[in-house]
């Protein structure tokens, strides 16, 4: 039998080939495969000797040909298709072994490959007869399977093509998307078509949603994602909402501790504990003390290694479902496994950011650009007499970034660094903001409040002022915002509108 060998990835490929010709199998390879081959000394035959013509265009056309093709194509149990092939002298080919130029890594029109597509989807195609592999990680089965059977069974070679339509269905969609960054035609972040190839990237999750639902994790096919460098120290297996929870967790710790040591606690996607602080530890139990019945069973994600101090708070505090940082210092995942073996332990590198943001309804999907913050604190008006001062600063910028990584309708309170109060997720913003009162308790006493949109009345400032908030932060716009700014002047606050909203679904 006849195999082909075209590999970018040459991983595992001498190994490969040794094994096959062990097996009785004829190589046939071209260019830089038929060279690392040679060098290895390996006996190939080289394409341009099957087809009779040389490479050309620079390598460009080299496979393009009849001679394989048609090895390749022929259907074995049709005779017309044998005649064919005898008429021609072409040998028919078994298995061809092939993987594509990296486009993802180096996107380029040179890296848009022609020939090693063509050679997948004809193989693929005809996979009742040829065996197809495009990934070097299978190599060792199918040798296995070809030295205990003499061939690759028909449930392998079906599983084998099923892999190459998607490795070739991701190679295109890669190229799609360049163009589509690539476009200087004014044409519209969002583009006319939208080419989501996912491969399952973890699959031992617990369960999805629910016990009664199966649950898996995806990236686009081809990418590595930041999930994938995660490391799993100690705990439970993760559940679907461990993850939609760490990575709320995760993107919220570091969009406040750009600076600071800082920890954010979430319970069901919504921040429940907040704080920043000189040291971990303090910014720990400052997040904690937010709200400690929310917080159990919650997620907690630190922005700086765990050191001792913050370990032996987090053991002394309720028990979390997960807790996620960038490293874990000498013996704190001892004592944190010592009294918390059900917590899953992740250290993980920083969150990545996704060009497009996806969501699935009923009937199709919504898409737009990524969630961020287009408008810092040079962009803010102060609109009342009175301005922030510095220290009030610092909590009215980390109010509003809370507020928007809180469900809509929202309302946070924040006083020295600490979130106080968080109200989410309600109809009526009135309701959040009296929330967030009632679980500040006194502690918001001249700090801020922020909100995700506009006060439509001023009975949402007078909830914030009824809080102790010194300052509300909100994005104006509102009919009634001069009535606002006065009730805020009457009151003796400061109010600064960010001109933008955060509402977060």
């Amino acid at each position: 039998m006849r195999a082909l060998l075209s590999v970018y990835d040459k991983t595992g490929l001498v190994d490969l080939a040794r094994g096959l010709t062990r097996l009785g199998w004829e190589l046939v390879s071209s260019g830089g495969t038929a060279a690392a081959l040679t060098e290895a000394g390996v006996a190939c035959t080289p394409v341009e000797v099957v087809t009779g013509s040389p490479e050309m265009l620079g390598g460009r056309v080299k496979t393009l040909h009849p001679a394989i093709h048609g090895g390749i194509l022929a259907d074995r149990d049709r005779p017309e298709h044998v005649a064919d092939l005898l008429a021609q002298n072409i040998a028919a080919i078994g298995l061809v072994v092939c993987n594509l130029y990296p486009f993802r890594a180096k996107p380029s029109i040179e890296m848009i490959d022609i020939g090693g597509p063509t050679m997948v989807r004809a193989a693929a195609k005809n996979h009742a007869h040829v065996g197809v592999v495009v990934d070097p990680a299978e190599y060792a089965t199918v040798l296995e399977e070809l030295a205990r059977d003499g061939l690759l069974g028909p449930q392998t070679r079906r599983r084998l093509a099923r892999a190459a339509f998607a490795h070739t269905a991701a190679y295109d969609a890669a190229i799609v998307s360049w163009f589509d960054e690539g476009a200087d035609d004014g044409a519209s972040a969002l583009p006319a078509t939208l080419d989501l190839r996912l491969e399952r990237a973890d699959d031992q999750l617990r369960y999805g949603e629910n016990p009664h639902q199966q649950g898996a994790r995806y990236r686009q096919a081809g990418t590595h994602s930041w999930w994938d460098d995660v490391v799993q120290h100690a705990g439970l297996p993760l559940s679907y909402l461990n993850l939609f929870d760490a990575a709320a967790a995760w993107e919220l710790v570091h969009e406040i501790g750009a600076a600071r040591p800082a920890v954010a606690i979430i319970k069901h996607a919504n921040p429940c504990g907040a704080a920043v602080a000189a040291d971990l530890a303090t910014a720990y139990r400052l997040a904690y003390e937010c709200d400690e019945k929310s917080a159990f069973g919650g997620i907690v994600a630190l922005n700086r290694p765990v050191d001792t101090a913050t370990a032996e708070a987090m053991v002394a505090a309720a028990q979390a479902d997960v807790v996620i940082a960038p490293g874990y210092g000498p013996g704190t995942l001892d004592a944190l496994i010592g009294r918390r073996k059900n917590t899953r332990l992740l250290q993980a590198p920083p969150p990545g950011l996704e060009a497009l943001h996806v969501r699935q309804i009923s009937g199709g999907f919504l898409v737009q650009t990524p969630y961020r913050f287009a408008a810092s604190r040079a962009d803010w008006r102060v609109v009342t007499r009175l301005a922030p001062t510095d220290e009030q600063w610092a909590d009215t910028e980390l109010a509003w970034k809370l507020a928007g990584y809180t469900k809509s309708n929202a309302a946070v309170l924040v006083a020295g660094g600490q979130a106080v109060g968080i109200g989410a997720g309600q109809q009526s913003r009135v309701d959040a903001g009296e929330i967030a009162a009632r679980k500040a308790a006194g502690r918001a006493k001249g700090g801020a409040c922020a909100t995700d949109a506009f006060y439509p009345f001023r009975d949402g400032l007078d909830a914030a002022v009824s809080a102790g908030a010194a300052v509300v932060i909100q994005p104006g716009g509102a009919m009634r915002d001069q009535e606002l700014i006065d009730a805020a002047d009457e009151q003796g606050l400061a109010m600064v509108f960010t001109g933008e909203r955060q509402f977060r679904h």
